[in-house]
């Protein structure tokens, strides 16, 4: 019996539809323990020519948030909201018969839609302040210089990313979400891991991944300007840290253990579930005071939202296979572990896309 997507689930309905306690959203400080070790390198020879070219190219895209941006663009949220084309606004493509909105009113509906969208970009922004602390700890724990150079690059990229997101959010949408349980357990587990090189797995290939393939679907069809604007410039700046990813890991994993291997195999495994089932609003039908289990369980089963959760991969599939832990561990025609894996999350359609290796130089644009 071959294995449907929405039988692979990170967890119970009860587990997937638990959102953060009412104590924990007063909370402004989140800490997590990490013991990682510091690594200095004394050999400054610059003999990485592909992360020099990308730290060189990092050093000249630099943007502003307060100037580069056009914030005298006006955004109606509740006016997009009612775009059937918007992709931040997921409550579009559910039914509504038969289910917990079926009762809304129309005005009722379009305001779900609107806090869904400040949802989605909610998430987004307390992302981008993971990928901030992580590539700050890479600063700390990569054992190269090229890399250090390249990583000191992308803690400002990130910090801006969170500012530009927090400032759409405050000052546009003036509605802003906690941080969803699940992404934060993931960015929890990849802080607390001493090895270097699963800080860069977690972060730049699986969840720095996951966001480009979410911002290229979002920058293609959102209705709003500001933000078409603003995720151009983004988008810019996540090709080359996917890049960056790749690069510094298809060097260090050529030296790893099979079992070092299936290890990293299984972390990208229950990333992608745990990234995936991240996708359903949970925050929203708890804050419109809708049965939370009830609407999750529509989500997780609506047609439109599995296939949207698989196009998701469409660049963590090429960036693994290029890494080697797609198909590390087949033997004699038969598929390897993580292979086998994606293959019942049906997102191996994408393992032939363009890696983000080779797609950062198209990139590269001047953001418009």
């Amino acid at each position: 019996m071959v294995t449907q997507e929405h039988d692979i689930r990170s967890g119970s309905l009860e587990e997937l539809a638990q959102t953060v306690t009412d104590a924990e959203k007063r909370e402004a400080i989140h800490t997590v323990r990490a013991a990682t070790d510091v690594t200095f390198t004394w050999d400054y020879e610059r003999s990485r020519d592909q992360l020099v070219k990308l730290y060189v190219k990092a050093k000249t895209s630099q943007w502003n948030v307060s100037t580069d941006i056009d914030w005298d663009i006006d955004v109606d949220p509740w006016k997009i909201a009612r775009d059937p084309n918007n992709p931040l606004n997921t409550t579009m493509a559910l039914e509504r018969a038969g289910t917990p909105f079926e009762k809304l009113s129309d005005d009722e509906w379009y305001d779900l839609g609107a806090a869904q969208q400040a949802w989605v970009l909610s998430q987004f922004m307390h992302g981008e302040q993971g990928a901030l602390i992580c590539t700050a700890q890479i600063v700390e724990t990569v054992p190269w210089i090229d890399a250090k150079y390249y990583a000191a690059t992308q803690v400002m990229d990130e910090a801006r990313h969170v500012e530009v997101y927090a400032r759409y959010l405050r000052d546009k949408l003036a509605h802003e979400f906690p941080i969803n349980v699940h992404l934060r357990a993931l960015l929890d587990d990849v802080v607390a891991d001493s090895r270097w090189d699963m800080t860069y797995l977690g972060m730049q290939i699986m969840i720095e991944g996951l966001a480009l393939a979410a911002f290229g679907f979002q920058y293609q069809t959102t209705p709003d300007p500001l933000l078409k604007q603003i995720t151009r410039f983004v988008m810019a700046d996540e090709a080359r840290h996917v890049a960056f990813g790749v690069l510094s890991l298809k060097e260090a994993y050529a030296d790893l253990t099979g079992a070092e291997v299936r290890e990293r195999q299984e972390f990208c495994y229950e990333a992608a579930v745990k990234m995936r089932d991240r996708f359903l609003g949970q925050e929203v039908w708890e804050w419109a005071g809708l049965p939370v289990k009830e609407c999750t369980k529509v989500m997780l089963d609506a047609p439109m939202q599995v296939e949207f959760r698989k196009v998701l991969f469409s660049k963590i599939v090429p960036n693994l296979k290029k890494l080697g832990l797609l198909d590390a561990g087949s033997v004699n025609g038969n598929p390897g572990w993580l292979r086998q894996k994606f293959g019942e999350l049906g997102v191996l359609q994408f393992e032939d896309w363009e890696d983000t290796g080779a797609e950062y130089e198209r990139m590269q644009l001047e953001a418009v």
